[in-house]
C-alpha cells in the first residue's frame, strides 16, 4: 500500500504545485510593483534569509564575528517575492493536506458510527434472542415431562382394572399405541 500510495502523493503534490505557480506568480508580480508591499511584505524576510544564510555559510567556513552586509533593494525584492511565492505553494499545499485529513478523519468517525451502531443493533438482538429463549424455555418446563404421562396411564389403567371395566376403547388404545 505504502509504495502504491507514494507515487500518488508525488503526483499530488507536483498537481498543487502547478495550480498554485500562478497564484504565486501573481503576487510576485505585485510584490515587485507595490512599494508597500515591497517594503514590508518582502524586503524583511528577504534581508533575515540572506543573514541566516550567511551567518551560517560562514561559521562552516570557520569566519567568526564577520559583518554581513544586507543585500540591495532590488536583490532583496527579488529574492523576497521568491520567498513569498514558494510560501504560497507551501501554504496552498499544507491546506490541502490539512483538508485531507479532516476529511479523512471525518470518514474514519463515520465508520465508526456505523461501526457502533451495527455493533448496538446486534446486543439489541441478542438480548431480545435471551428473552425469547427463556420464553420458550419456560414453555418447555411446563410441559409435563414423558415419564409423567406414562405413570398417569399406568394410574388410569389401574383404576379401570379396580373399576372392573375392560380395556379401553378401541380409538384410545390406537392413539396410546401410536404414542409408543
Amino acid at each position: 500500500m505504502v509504495v502504491g500510495a507514494f507515487p500518488m502523493a508525488k503526483l499530488l503534490y507536483l498537481g498543487i504545485r502547478q495550480v498554485s505557480k500562478p497564484l504565486a506568480n501573481r503576487i510576485k508580480e505585485a510584490a515587485r510593483r507595490s512599494e508597500f508591499f515591497k517594503t514590508y511584505i518582502c524586503l524583511p524576510p528577504a534581508q533575515l534569509y540572506h543573514w541566516v544564510e550567511m551567518r551560517t555559510k560562514m561559521r562552516i567556513m570557520g569566519f567568526r564575528g564577520t559583518v554581513i552586509k544586507p543585500l540591495n533593494e532590488e536583490a532583496a525584492a527579488e529574492l523576497g517575492a521568491e520567498l513569498l511565492g514558494e510560501a504560497t505553494i507551501f501554504i496552498v499545499g499544507g491546506g490541502c493536506l490539512v483538508l485531507e485529513y479532516w476529511r479523512h478523519q471525518s470518514q474514519q468517525r463515520h465508520k465508526e458510527e456505523e461501526q457502533r451502531a451495527a455493533w448496538d443493533a446486534l446486543r439489541d438482538e441478542v438480548g431480545r434472542l435471551a428473552l425469547a429463549l427463556e420464553v420458550l424455555q419456560t414453555q418447555v418446563q411446563a410441559v409435563p415431562p414423558q415419564g409423567a404421562l406414562e405413570e398417569l396411564r399406568m394410574e388410569l389403567q389401574e383404576v379401570r382394572a379396580q373399576l372392573g371395566s375392560p380395556d379401553p376403547p378401541p380409538a384410545l388404545q390406537a392413539a396410546s399405541s401410536s404414542k409408543k
